[in-house]
């Protein structure tokens, strides 16, 4: 059988290469005459630059951001030709905030990426949104890029309230804002009722956030904060947004990138996963887009996942036929204690279902 392996990253354990590469290595055991297709996968989140690097080549250009927190961050862009390619969460991700102290959180290390992208030549910049720790409604992104207001635009959620004006600044490239959500910017489906939790921000605290980034959202452009993926990256997606930039799915963006529709006319079978297998999946993240390729070619895929929080029935309408969960087989323990053996070891008893050997 020809297999191809698609996996996202397992948040807080595996790189989607490393969970490539340990799924493929269980598969072969039970099954070494299989040929394997390995093409790891990113939604705009963490592994976002590593993944299209490996797809597309190009060159790799070292900078240093400011992070989350003010301290000096490495970051990378990836410059291919005339379009660059930067990863918010690398100057803003919830590795680096570790959830701590998201009101003050700032955006600013991601317009800095966006300043060393067009400082070496690119005239079209596509940012990965995903993974980020800050909930600034892309305020940071705006000051590095030049913006000026009647608030500190540096300083975080904390620092916009009472903002009630904006000066955009003018911007001479083309900018591409990929996503793995469509929120908008505020509201019970916004940045910081979905997202401000997992980031850190207490429950009595969500309401009075949520209520600074409305104000940012007068004061710059409303209408802007009601567009879908305006809420993604904690509100960078807003940023970009109002700095005139296209949305593009992130899964599609990599997808393409990686010829992944016809690679999966090649396989007779998908084998995709990620850390939590849940209904939120259908937003945008990598197993759903992947059953997706999977299904318009007419093959069929299976999900192997940290946790599988999904019935069978929920499954179907994710177009998945079966979901493995990683915890339920090897045990919590073990699953985070050594994720590439337990992962493989799933995908060795996969495998024995799926395979024809």
């Amino acid at each position: 059988m020809r297999i191809l392996v698609a996996p996202d990253k397992f948040a807080g354990t595996l790189t989607a290469v490393e969970a490539a590469d340990a799924i493929a290595a269980g598969w072969r055991r039970r099954a070494p005459d299989d040929e394997l297709d390995l093409a790891p996968m990113a939604d705009g989140g963490p592994g976002f630059v590593d993944v299209l690097h490996a797809a597309l080549g190009g060159e790799l250009l070292a900078v240093t951001v400011r992070g989350p927190h003010g301290e000096p961050t490495p970051a990378t862009v990836l410059l291919t030709g005339t379009t660059a390619y930067v990863e918010a969460a690398q100057a803003c991700g919830l590795e680096l905030t570790g959830g701590e102290r998201p009101e003050s959180a700032t955006t600013y290390g991601v317009g800095e990426l966006l300043l060393a992208a067009v400082d070496a030549g690119a005239t079209k910049v596509v940012v990965g949104l995903g993974g980020s720790g800050t909930n600034d409604g892309g305020a940071g992104l705006l000051a590095a890029l030049g913006a000026t207001a009647d608030r500190p635009l540096d300083q975080g959620a904390a620092g916009l309230p009472g903002i009630t004006t904006v000066e955009l600044p003018a911007l001479a490239v083309e900018l591409v804002a990929a996503t793995d959500v469509d929120n908008p910017l505020t509201g019970l489906f916004g940045a910081t009722k979905v997202f401000g939790p997992q980031k850190g921000i207490a429950e009595d605290r969500l309401p009075v956030v949520d209520g600074w980034l409305e104000e940012l959202a007068v004061a710059a452009d409303r209408r802007i904060a009601l567009e879908k993926g305006a809420g993604a990256a904690g509100g960078l997606g807003f940023a970009l947004l109002l700095l005139g930039a296209t949305r593009e799915p992130g899964i599609g963006l990599v997808a393409g990138a990686l010829r992944l529709a016809q690679r999966a006319r090649a396989a007779d079978l998908v084998v995709t996963g990620e850390g939590a297998f849940d209904y939120s999946s259908r937003g945008g993240k990598v197993p759903y887009g992947v059953a997706e390729v999977a299904a318009a070619a007419l093959r069929p895929c299976v999900v192997l996942a940290g946790q599988v929080h999904v019935g069978s029935r929920e499954m179907r309408a994710l177009g998945v036929e079966s979901a493995y969960s990683l915890v339920d087989a090897v045990g919590e323990q073990r699953a985070f204690a050594d994720p590439v053996g337990a992962l493989g070891d799933l995908a060795e008893r996969v495998a024995r279902t799926w395979s024809r050997e």
